[in-house]
């Protein structure tokens, strides 16, 4: 039996695909730009020990954009430009993961769930090298690094941004080998694969609760872009605490998921769970808007053109 909705999904077979790409690429870059800066405060808070460094994201924001200026707020960007690749094969990997699950079982839920899950994993498995690099160049501060590794200057000058990259890599690779870039690869899944399968489903249960409780005539829009933050908050909120683990792992060059775990609860204790989640929310707030609303107008800008007028969409 078909799920009845309030608001219709565009599914995989209604769009064009090679608009549905040319736009994602756009539309994603666009939500990189805005968001890193948050990224980037919210990884230096989970690896700083205490409140050594800074008290709060506020403060974060305002001590790197005195000390490193603006540049300071994008370290390791360009690398990170590199996951819209995953980005790509995130979106595709849940759309086609969706219409498979839906011979078997059309509970909006579940496919929402094993697509969401099914997503990240492949996502995550692109992302985790890039991720590992990023995160060494977001931790340079001015004359000094907060993780384990420096970037050399030469001269007393220090290297422009593909220089700091090159650098970077090589000492990783120098001291782990090709697995320092699978650092934190389990922890990365046990983050994001949890948060990306809570994500989808909450997100379509507020937009179907709010849905019910506005004028039929309200913009699903509208609807969506506020379902999105709140679904996001509540992914964030249940899965921070593997993600302080997981930055720690990749930055700090730590083995042990278990013993970086105990290690934190045993400095910091429980609330050392939590470091990080304001700058999350913060950052997935106005970012998980852009997202929703981007993601759900892309997709009805590629939908097929008989299917554009045939309903509400």
């Amino acid at each position: 039996m078909e799920d009845k909705r309030n608001i219709p999904i565009i599914e995989w077979e209604h769009l064009d695909k090679r608009k549905f790409y040319v736009f994602g690429i756009c539309m994603t870059m666009m939500i990189r730009v805005s968001v890193y800066p948050f990224t980037l405060i919210r990884t230096r808070l989970q690896v700083q020990k205490g409140k050594s460094l800074y008290n709060g994201t506020f403060d974060a924001f305002v001590k790197i954009l005195r000390t490193e200026g603006t540049a300071g707020l994008y370290r390791g960007f360009l690398v990170n430009t590199f996951t819209l690749i995953s980005g790509q094969c995130y979106v595709t990997t849940y759309e086609l993961t969706r219409k498979y699950v839906s011979r078997y079982n059309n509970n909006n839920a579940v496919k929402s769930l094993v697509a969401g899950g099914s997503a990240s994993l492949v996502a995550q498995s692109i992302t985790v090298p890039i991720d590992v690099v990023s995160q060494h160049l977001m931790m340079q501060r001015k004359g000094e690094s907060m993780g384990r590794f420096k970037v050399q200057s030469h001269d007393g000058k220090r290297l422009l941004v593909f220089g700091q990259t090159k650098d970077i890599i090589v000492q990783i690779f120098k001291a782990d080998g090709f697995r320092g870039f699978y650092r934190g690869y389990v922890a990365s899944l046990l983050t994001y694969i949890p948060n990306s399968a809570v994500w989808w489903p909450f997100y379509h249960f507020y937009a179907e609760q709010l849905s019910s409780l506005t004028p039929k005539d309200c913009p699903h829009l509208l609807l969506q872009a506020i379902s999105g933050p709140l679904a996001a908050a509540t992914a964030s909120t249940l899965t921070n605490p593997m993600d302080v683990v997981r930055a720690r792992v990749q930055v700090e060059g730590k083995s042990s998921i278990i013993l970086t775990f105990k290690q934190l609860i045993a400095e910091e204790g429980p609330w050392g769970l939590t470091k990080g989640l304001s700058a999350r929310i913060i950052s997935a707030t106005p970012s998980t808007i852009v997202i929703v609303v981007g993601y759900e107008t892309l997709k009805k800008l590629s939908l097929r053109p008989e299917l554009v007028d045939s309903r509400h969409w």
